[in-house]
Formats: structure tokens, C-alpha cells, sequence
């Protein structure tokens, strides 16, 4: 029966091919799992998808199960007993029967469900795995165990199963390299947010400003456009303030808390005031793990710890420095625990009162230096991995990060906003770029003639820049000089129109 919940469905190959016009996006990862779900080749298989809350992931998984007629359950924090009893239910009810035995553990519940693909290629997914974990260690022993025995069944069963959950230590290490099921797994797939060309189609701007100021708030999280906002979009560039006021800093929308309950959620409430107070001061511009010491008042093993909770529950990356690559800088993953850390969490009781106004007045700097600022130079180093023209950089396999040097005639040294190399997996690959990256600042020769300084200065410590392009990427103009040496190929100027609309 090609059902979900007993309902009737065709297989016919465009159906399977028709990603449902609610999953925004994720055109890849929908033709990745129907391919998976739908393989006639005999085997049972087992598949991960792991994602970030409110990234879509459960959406993803309930619509491939509606297209394929497969079998959908979500687990959730509950006793062993109970899971397996609502999981009789969803059983039954899928096969229109009456309800089954009661399952004496999850052996028996493995079995039946993966019986499911006796007949044809089915997905059986189960969301929320590491909350059945939880309760049920053995878990995963049992899930191996039987996948294990059914490479020597005689029976050809075709059952795919899909288990899902967030990007936490507990699915890291399920499926890491070398684990038991991921050895008989045979997909790994991420959800991650949409990028910032997604999310601008997503929200339905064309003002091109307007979607990078929304982005720098919410990112590229899907759930955030509509039910964290009541479905409340800008309607302009002028109405971008008013927006900030009547959500992210209104009290009475879910997304004035959601920072505090993604770090509370995704840490599994390990020791979160430590990991607010790195936000804190990544929010103040320190990066390195001695300066958020410092920031902390903390010897640096314990900043150590509060950065690995953050960094193994997927909140925070580390980047190697572009020009310096023994020095290491951290950043967050999630635009809107930026935001959070550098405009609202500071001044959240003057916005408990209702203050939304006065607090954005007073804040609209910091926000423009230090959440704007940053997140354009990160969207230009992902632009440079993901979308720039093939042959922009002299090579195919990109890294693109921030890098900065000592110079003794200044007092802050030289800084590059985006330090493109060639992909190397085992060190530093070969220069091809180096770039500023500016919002508010119209860019003149001065900004090529910093660039010109960081060349030098690299040449004098021996680094070959035979093949570094220079270049500036800039959302408020560039100069008619700067425009003249671009046609003399001396620069490569990009806009934000390229940043969003280059092929």
C-alpha cells in the first residue's frame, strides 16, 4: 500500500520527481532522499539527516514520506515504554490495522518496521532519533544489530531507513567515521540554513539592501519568515527599523526569545550562561580563544570548554586565519545570535518595558559595525566559495576566510575581509585573493593601495603572491579610479548585485 496514514498514493515517477510547493528550497536535499527512498535495488539501507532546529528538516522528511507512501514517526522526550506504544499506533494506523501487540522492546519494533519493505522499496523514518536514544541506549546497538542480520535474510527487503535529528554531539557521534551504524550507512545528509540568496527569495525581496539587512538579522533560517514573525515582512527599506522594532525586539513574538532558547536547546542547557558570555564577546569583536578569555575574566581552559559545548552543538566554527594559519578565529553560526548578543541581550529589560524604539535608536551603530559589518565580509567569502563565475580565482577547489598580519606601522596591523586560497587538505593552499570588504564605506584607490601595503607585506615574509588577485567587494560604490582599474584587470570590483545575481 502506497500510503501514508493509509491514504492512497500513485508511484508514478513525476509524482515522486514533485517537491511539494510548501518546502521552500532544498531542491538538492529533496532529490537526494527520493532517490535514496525510491532505489529498487534489494538491500535494506540505512540513511542520517541531521539538521539544525528550524532549518525544515522535519518538513523535508514528513513530504518525502507523503511522496513515497513511507512510513513517518517523530520521537520526543518520553520513557521507553511510551515511545514504543505511540510508535504501535503510528503503525497501525499506517497499515489501517487494528493495533498490534504490544512491542516488548525495540528489537521487535525494528523488525516490523523494516518488514515494511518486504514488497518495494519504502522509507521508514524516524525523527527525532536521539531523543529515543535518550531513553533507550541500546538503540542503536539493536538498529545495527538488525541491519546487520539483514544482509544474510533470504528475504529481499528494500526498507530504507531514514533516522533524523539535530546537528548535536549525539548524532555527530552515531554516525561519526569508524561507528558501527556508520558503517552500514549509506547517506549522510545536512540541512543547513539557506544561503543568502535563498533567504532573499524566500522573504520575496528584490531590494537587494533590504535582503541583506533582513539576512544579517535572521539568516537563512525558513521557520523565521513566517511563524516566528506572524508573517510579518518589510515592506521596504524604510520599513526595515520599524520591522526590527515589531519583531526580533518585541517581546511578544517568539523570536525575541529564540536565541536564548536555541543556546539553552542546543547545548542541552550545559552550562549556558559561559556559552552566552562567548557570544558576548565574539559580539565584541574578540575571535581569537585568548581574547574571549581575556573578555571572560577566565583562565583559557575554561573558555576552552564553553567554545567546544558550543562548537560540537554546531552554534560555532572555527577558521584558520587567511594569513596567519597558527592563528584561530571563531564566529557563530547563527546570524540571529549575533544579533541577539549585540543589540537586544544587553538591553533586554529596557525592551521587557516595551522600550522596542529607543533601544534600536541606541543600538542601530553597534549593529551596523558589529553584526552588518562582519556578516557582509562572511557573505562575500561564501559568495567567493559558492558562487563565484568558474575561473574567477584561478582554481576550482576554493577556501575564502578572514586574514590579518602584524605591521609595526600600525596600530591594528592589516586586515583582509576575504583571503581566498586554493583547497588544500593537509595545509595552507596557494594565495589567489586577497580583498576588503566594505558596507557603509564607498571604496576609492585608497582601499587598493591597502591592498597593494598587505601584498608587500606578504612578499616580505616570503609568501608567493605571483597569482593573488586583488580585489574589493563593496555594497555603497567604487570609484570612477576604481572602475578604470578593473578594465585594466588591476582589481575585481563586487557589488551586491553580483554578490546576489552573478550566474
Amino acid at each position: 500500500m502506497n500510503a501514508v496514514h493509509g491514504q492512497q498514493t500513485p508511484m508514478t515517477g513525476s509524482f515522486l520527481s514533485a517537491k511539494p510547493d510548501r518546502l521552500f528550497g532544498r531542491e538538492d536535499e529533496w532529490a537526494t532522499l527520493i532517490a535514496f527512498a525510491s532505489d529498487p535495488h534489494a538491500g535494506t539501507r540505512l540513511g542520517a539527516v541531521v539538521g539544525r532546529p528550524r532549518q525544515g528538516k522535519t518538513l523535508l522528511l514528513e513530504s518525502v514520506a507523503q511522496a513515497t507512501g513511507g512510513f513517518y514517526f517523530c520521537g520526543q522526550e518520553a520513557t521507553e515504554a511510551e515511545s514504543l506504544r505511540r510508535l504501535g499506533e503510528e503503525y497501525a494506523r499506517y497499515r489501517q490495522v487494528a493495533p498490534p501487540r504490544h512491542w516488548r522492546d525495540w528489537k521487535e519494533a525494528v523488525d516490523d518496521l523494516l518488514a515494511l519493505g518486504d514488497s518495494r522499496p519504502l522509507p521508514v523514518i524516524i525523527d527525532s532519533f536521539p531523543d529515543l536514544v535518550a531513553a533507550s541506549p541500546a538503540l542503536t546497538s539493536i538498529v545495527h544489530g538488525v541491519l546487520r542480520r539483514s544482509e544474510h535474510s533470504p528475504k529481499e527487503n528494500r526498507a530504507r531507513l531514514i533516522l533524523g535529528g539535530a546537528t548535536a554531539p549525539v548524532m555527530n557521534r552515531l554516525f561519526a567515521p569508524s561507528s558501527p551504524l556508520d558503517a552500514v550507512s549509506g547517506l549522510k545528509l545536512d540541512i543547513p540554513p539557506l544561503d543568502f540568496r535563498k533567504a532573499a527569495q524566500l522573504w520575496g525581496f528584490d531590494d537587494l539592501e533590504l535582503a541583506f539587512l533582513v539576512y544579517a538579522v535572521v539568516g537563512g533560517t525558513p521557520a523565521y519568515r513566517h511563524d516566528y514573525v506572524g508573517g510579518d515582512v518589510p515592506a521596504d527599506r524604510n520599513d526595515f527599523d520599524a520591522w526590527v522594532c515589531r519583531t526580533v525586539l518585541n517581546p511578544r513574538t517568539p523570536l525575541f526569545r529564540e536565541a536564548r532558547h536555541l543556546v539553552d536547546e542546543e547545548t542541552g542547557h550545559q552550562n549556558p550562561g559561559a556559552c552566552h558570555s562567548v557570544l558576548a564577546a565574539l559580539a565584541a569583536g574578540c575571535t581569537t580563544q585568548g581574547e574571549i578569555a581575556a573578555f571572560l575574566g577566565q583562565q583559557l581552559s575554561d573558555a576552552t570548554r564553553a567554545l567546544s559545548v558550543l562548537r560540537e552543538h554546531g552554534l560555532l566554527l572555527r577558521e584558520h586565519d587567511g594569513l596567519r594559519p597558527a592563528l584561530v578565529h571563531h564566529r557563530p553560526t547563527d546570524q540571529l545570535l549575533a544579533f541577539d548578543h549585540v543589540v537586544a541581550r544587553p538591553r533586554r529589560t529596557a525592551l521587557e518595558r516595551g522600550a522596542a524604539e529607543a533601544v534600536w535608536s541606541e543600538a542601530r551603530n553597534a549593529f551596523n559595525s558589529h553584526v552588518v559589518g562582519p556578516q557582509f565580509a562572511q557573505t562575500c567569502r561564501d559568495w567567493v566559495v559558492h558562487f563565484a563565475p568558474p575561473g574567477s580565482f584561478g582554481a576550482d577547489q576554493l577556501t575564502a576566510s578572514y586574514g590579518s598580519l602584524g605591521d609595526p606601522s600600525s596600530p591594528t596591523g592589516l586586515e583582509a575581509e576575504v583571503v581566498v586560497r586554493k583547497r588544500d587538505a593537509h595545509k595552507s593552499g596557494a594565495l589567489l585573493s586577497v580583498g576588503l570588504a566594505r558596507w557603509q564605506t564607498g571604496m576609492d584607490v585608497r582601499h587598493l593601495q591597502q591592498l597593494h601595503s598587505i601584498l608587500e607585506a606578504l612578499a616580505a615574509q616570503e609568501e608567493d603572491v605571483g597569482r593573488v588577485r586583488l580585489a574589493l567587494y563593496g555594497a555603497s560604490g567604487f570609484s570612477p579610479e576604481l572602475y578604470a582599474a578593473q578594465a585594466r584587470d588591476e582589481v575585481m570590483l563586487v557589488d551586491l548585485e553580483r554578490l546576489y545575481r552573478d550566474p
